[in-house]
């Protein structure tokens, strides 16, 4: 069980008393490209490939809510999607028979901003929770059972959506439930932008109504064996006999009753260690003068250097970020010769990386310190580290998080397995 402040008088007695968030964000792809574009808000977005003349093979990636009302889906032929909403950009005012309102904004995939953002979200995550697992570039599984109590879990689970709306931008579901698989079905329950609360001793009676493909783990093929055993909804499933589940689907079919049942025992587990820790802040309007830019490096430099003293982490690069207006993402990177634990020599470098963003409008700062080493190891000397990396710069993600004078883990979305094009949100 995770350790970390708990409300005044609650105690935690047994499993069931676990509170599990599910966060998942509302068609993220199109959201981040809101984002960039705001006069998207509203109108049908698609993102994918395959789109532009000359292009035959391509898939949808992910669509707004608008954009599915036209029939468009994830994971669709790119051909398909245009055949049902025809692009903006080619559309034709004298064409008869198709409207305005009735064609759609196409966007490439933008990997490398999507996971900027999504590291905006993270870092909202981990400062709210104690253990967070990332699934993917746009869900997470928290365990906020030391954070809060079943009887504010709904207030708790509204002030993660508020503050990830109004420091990023987009929009997420939430489910709160005593187990995993609940969490999951309920942030799925009233999206977009819904918060479904299932309190212990109610999970059961939640999913009894609910069609089987909504179980957790249960897709198209498994969906239609259950129908074929006469197993509709997951309570025909929960009060079934189990034995002729694990016949037909092995351990899956007992694993399915379980849950059917509001059974799942499993806990929220982090995916392998941080490959980076990082600091970000907002300005509340784009700021141009140097001075307090470089007051807040130092405070975000500080933190961030803190971070991996307190987490015992040596790291071996030095980053910083700077977000120019309209949504800009600016990354500089120094590396060094060796491991190291040196908060003076962070403030440095973030200074140094910074210098060339001194007089450019800047609407967010970050201070990262990555390639992180948690085993004991001798330090390398610092003489010479300005000529032994050399600087790395680029202009994209850097896989950092956000939220004003916050910390955060910095996760691989990659290395975690999350690299899956199709947003399907």
């Amino acid at each position: 069980m995770p350790t970390g402040p708990q409300l005044p008088g609650v105690e935690r007695s047994d499993a069931e008393d676990r509170i599990v968030c599910h966060v998942d964000a509302d068609c993220f792809y199109a959201s981040c490209e809101r984002l960039r574009e705001p006069e998207l808000r509203g109108e049908p977005v698609v993102v994918g490939m395959g789109y532009e003349p000359g292009e035959t093979v391509g898939a949808v990636a992910t669509a707004s809510y608008e954009a599915r009302e036209f029939g468009v889906e994830s994971a669709q032929a790119i051909s398909t999607a245009l055949e049902r909403l025809p692009r903006r950009a080619t559309f034709d005012a004298d064409d008869a028979d198709l409207e305005r309102q009735e064609t759609g904004h196409y966007r490439p995939v933008d990997m490398d901003f999507y996971e900027s953002v999504a590291a905006d979200v993270r870092e909202i995550l981990h400062d709210c929770a104690d253990v967070v697992r990332e699934v993917s570039i746009d869900e997470a599984y928290l365990d906020v059972t030391d954070r809060t109590a079943w009887g504010v879990a709904d207030g708790f689970a509204r002030h993660v959506k508020d503050r990830i709306r109004r420091e990023v931008g987009v929009t997420v579901s939430v489910g709160v439930a005593p187990t995993m698989s609940a969490a999951k079905i309920a942030s799925d329950f009233d999206k977009p932008d819904g918060l479904t609360v299932v309190r212990p001793g109610e999970v059961r009676e939640f999913l009894a109504p609910l069609s089987v493909e909504l179980l957790h783990g249960v897709g198209p093929v498994t969906a239609r064996e259950l129908r074929e055993m006469g197993l509709e909804t997951a309570e025909d499933v929960a009060a079934t006999d189990p034995k002729p589940l694990v016949e037909r689907f092995g351990e899956r079919g007992r694993e399915l009753y379980d849950r059917a049942r509001g059974e799942d025992d499993r806990r929220v587990e982090p995916r392998g260690e941080p490959k980076s820790f990082s600091r970000e802040s907002a300005f509340a309007e784009p700021v141009e003068e140097p001075e307090p830019k470089y007051d807040r490096i130092e405070t975000l430099a500080a933190a961030v250097a803190d971070r991996a003293r307190r987490e015992d982490a040596l790291y071996r690069t030095v980053g910083v970020k700077a977000v120019t207006p309209p949504y800009d993402v600016n990354t500089r990177e120094q590396s060094l010769p060796g491991p190291v634990d040196d908060p003076e020599l962070v403030d440095r470098i973030a200074r140094d990386l910074f210098a060339e963003f001194e007089d450019v409008a800047v609407r967010k700062l970050g201070v990262r310190v990555a390639n992180l080493e948690f085993a004991s190891s001798d330090q390398a000397s610092l003489d010479g580290w300005e000529t032994a990396g050399g600087d790395s710069r680029s202009d994209g993600d850097d896989r950092s998080g956000t939220d004003p004078d916050r910390s955060t883990d910095d996760r691989s979305n990659r290395a975690n397995g999350q690299s899956s094009l199709t947003d399907f949100s």
